[in-house]
């Protein structure tokens, strides 16, 4: 009981260290070139970048980060969506059950994390332009060249959240050279909501996102809602 106690007390620790260390990076994000930013990362477990994650539409987003219902419940006419320069990819059917199915044969040492990925644009229109570059499904091996490192002319901020199950890399993104960052409230707005969610314990909880048909399920081009 001791050792639980103990446990416990530590992990709240971690959090409100995580929590302090966030409020700091929030009020002076620390930008890299796209070339020497760092990407996602896979640990020993290559399998894992076989696995694949998808671009998600905005009330999805909206879902996973918690923001309330009477948000998420206006008329479509009326809906207007907080954070438009932002671009999500979530893991797809395959990858959640790829994980469970992994995590299962390998008896426990198979990791069974899932990678969320979403990016701040300073601007719609670049995200609007970038959009239309990217796949709208890729495999985590993938990532870093076909989507980080195809950023040139940008500068990035990252962070990144374990949350349980699911661990969330954020990255804004500017123009080279540029001062400050226009979307700056998004960000702030983002790594609030991220920092506030608690541990995902089973991420099977995804699959009833509105988005998530099959598991051969392939996204749309235009994400407009």
């Amino acid at each position: 009981m001791a050792d639980k106690d103990e446990k416990k007390k530590k992990k709240k620790k971690d959090n409100e260290k995580e929590k302090t260390k966030t409020k700091h990076k929030d009020e002076n994000p620390h930008f890299k070139p796209f070339s020497s930013v760092k990407g996602i990362r896979f640990g020993t477990q290559f399998i894992v970048k076989s696995f694949t994650v998808r671009r998600a539409a905005p009330l999805e987003l909206l879902r996973l980060l918690a923001i309330p219902p009477s948000i998420q419940s206006l008329p479509p006419s009326s809906f207007s969506f907080p954070f438009p320069s932002t671009t999500t990819y979530l893991p797809t059917n395959f990858t959640i059950l790829a994980h469970h199915a992994w995590h299962t044969l390998t008896l426990g040492l198979g990791t069974n994390k899932s990678k969320v990925l979403l990016f701040v644009f300073e601007t719609e229109s670049m995200k609007s332009a970038i959009d239309h570059l990217w796949p709208p499904i890729l495999p985590l091996g993938d990532v870093n060249k076909k989507l980080i490192r195809a950023l040139t002319g940008c500068e990035l901020a990252r962070f990144k959240f374990r949350k349980g199950c699911l661990t969330f890399y954020l990255y804004a993104v500017r123009r080279l050279g540029a001062s400050g960052f226009t979307r700056a409230e998004d960000l702030r707005s983002i790594l609030a909501a991220v920092v506030a969610l608690k541990d995902f314990l089973d991420h099977t909880a995804m699959l009833a996102l509105p988005s998530q048909k099959s598991i051969t399920f392939q996204p749309p081009l235009a994400m407009a809602h």
